[in-house]
């Protein structure tokens, strides 16, 4: 079992996570609970609780969906936006912007009581205070992104008092945007560097220059985006710690996902009795998972097929089988086995093929199980190792990983557990795998952004080679002609393939493709395909899709709310 995180702690102090999770937050009032430093902390960390939920970040990863990097189906993997026929009334466009709210009034209820402990120390008080502005602000600004200009609530608010006043309008993005600033300015203010071990996980200084440094490169200022991440990455005034990983693949399991990169992320849990986790087993793995499960979320072909040779160069299947690209007999004739009562009959050349995928950029067999790759599983009760065969009649009780579809595609390696992580896991739907919301890897190439767009392109390259590096891939402007890099719309496209293949699951493609102008041009009528060029998917974009309508009840409910004027 991992080392105590916040969500345990916060059971502890609380006396039991079962109230915070099953009755209306705002019940917990001052009168029988705001009274000692472990009241406040077990309050905060009510809030954090509210993150893994699914409507929150719960399924961040499922964004990927939605871009060149993923596919998925039905509500949960975004099929009814892929398939552009959501409306203000779809689930999951209802669902996001009442549990965001449900958040930001539960960080609301707690600045406000917090505010009003006469017994707590000034300092310790708004350290808790700026926990909460940061995960106020934190969630304004993924609905934000998603529906665009939002209702302002703070902490003003008494929700006991004013649950049926709530019937602010809309303010500007602008004004958005300065109510992040400002949470995230008092965060910054008041948290702490880091704390003990025990309380791993909690807000720190450091997450909070780099959240805004986000918000700021998102509205393209690039010096004061800039200023942020320098601020950690160089520590300019104070010791961050912040470092990469060394090995790329342990970030992403159980062992490994506290390291130094990672500045903020949800602390999830799993075993008898702690079913704190996220749903990555359940909606990115298989069959072949333990619990058996859905793969709601597949990468896509493209994707796969984006990651480049170990050398830096552009891979192309067509260098390995003559006419791979044009004839997807050729593809099949390469890739598919065939099977009876489980027993393979014809496999194709097994070696070659493992061969040409080792010779990938590394985090290619890390992030993703590629054809004929084994990977351990779950089977009647145990754990199995299991291969992913391409072949009609594939099965888990034969050892072979399928695709709950049927369809020949790429699955997910990145988060989907191993076994049952030695009795760590116990629920599907809880995976205590720590889920990254901002990971060091993400800075250093956000900088990278910001450097470039302010016509620093040799600061740029140097922050984007170090994730490179990491990964044992080789640098831009290394020595290879297809690695050089000479202006800023090349570094652009350098840019957008590095955070592709290094954050891919999860869930920012979708928000860096928005930003850029993007989402049409991955999108528009397109058709994902299998490994082998069957049709699996059509997209279908418009541009209205890039920022979702309000929802239909809450605008009954709040008149005052207005659609945006691309939905109505």
């Amino acid at each position: 079992m991992k080392k105590y995180s916040i969500l345990l702690l916060g059971c502890l102090a609380f006396s039991s996570c079962y109230k915070l999770d099953t009755v209306p937050y705002d019940r917990v009032n001052a009168t029988t609970f705001w009274q000692t430093e472990e009241h406040a902390l077990a309050g905060v960390l009510g809030c954090y609780n509210a993150l893994k939920k699914n409507n929150v970040f719960g399924l961040q990863f499922a964004y990927d969906n939605l871009t060149d990097v993923g596919m998925g189906y039905d509500p949960v993997g975004f099929g009814d936006v892929i398939a552009g026929t959501f409306t203000d009334r779809s689930s999951g466009i209802v669902d996001r912007w009442k549990s965001g709210f449900d958040l930001i009034q539960r960080c609301n209820h707690a600045i406000a009581q917090i505010q009003q402990m006469e017994e707590l120390e000034e300092g310790k008080k708004n350290v808790f205070i700026g926990e909460a502005k940061f995960l106020r602000a934190l969630v304004y600004f993924q609905l934000t992104n998603l529906y665009g200009a939002l209702p302002l609530y703070d902490e003003s608010v008494d929700i006991n008092r004013d649950y049926a006043e709530l019937n602010n309008p809309r303010s500007s993005v602008a004004d958005v945007m300065k109510f992040i600033r400002d949470n995230l300015q008092f965060a910054i203010t008041n948290l702490p560097v880091s704390y003990d071990a025990a309380h791993t996980g909690r807000v720190t200084k450091g997450a909070a220059y780099a959240l805004r440094g986000k918000v700021e490169l998102y509205n393209k200022n690039w010096g004061a985006a800039i200023s942020d991440f320098e601020e950690i990455v160089q520590n300019k005034s104070n010791n961050y710690g912040y470092s990469l990983a060394d090995d790329y693949a342990s970030l992403f399991t159980m062992e490994g996902d506290n390291q130094p990169e990672m500045i903020f992320g949800i602390q999830n849990m799993g075993g008898t009795g702690f079913d704190y986790g996220m749903p990555m087993a359940l909606y990115m793995g298989t069959r072949s998972t333990f619990g058996s499960c859905w793969n709601n979320s597949m990468p896509s072909t493209r994707f796969g097929d984006s990651y480049e040779n170990k050398d830096g160069s552009p891979f192309n299947w067509n260098d390995h089988f003559p006419n791979y690209n044009e004839n997807n007999e050729v593809k099949k004739q390469a890739m598919v086995s065939t099977l009876s009562n489980g027993e393979l009959n014809h496999v194709p050349d097994t070696t070659k093929l493992l061969d040409i995928y080792r010779n990938r950029d590394p985090r290619m067999m890390q992030t993703l199980i590629v054809p004929y790759s084994f990977y351990l599983g779950w089977n009647a009760n145990a754990p199995r190792q299991m291969q992913l065969v391409l072949a009609t009649g594939a099965n888990e009780n034969f050892g072979q990983i399928r695709n709950n579809r049927g369809w020949m595609t790429y699955l997910w390696r990145k988060f989907v557990p191993e076994g049952n992580m030695n009795g760590a896991l116990t629920n599907r739907e809880h995976v205590p795998i720590n889920f990254p919301l901002i990971r060091y890897a993400d800075v250093l190439l956000m900088l990278a952004e910001a450097y470039n767009e302010d016509n620093k392109l040799a600061q740029a390259i140097t922050e984007l080679n170090k994730v490179r590096e990491r990964s044992d891939m080789p640098g831009l402007n290394s020595g290879n002609p297809y690695l050089a890099v000479a202006d800023k719309e090349q570094m652009r496209k350098r840019i957008s393939h590095e955070r592709k293949v290094e954050l891919a699951g999860e869930g920012l493609r979708y928000f860096d493709l928005k930003r850029w102008e993007q989402l049409a041009e991955v999108s528009n009528a397109f058709i994902e395909k299998s490994i082998v060029g069957d049709n699996l998917v059509t997209r279908q974009y418009q541009a209205r899709h890039k920022i979702w309508p309000i929802p239909g009840q809450e605008i009954e409910i709040n008149p005052a709310l207005e659609q945006n004027n691309e939905w109505k």
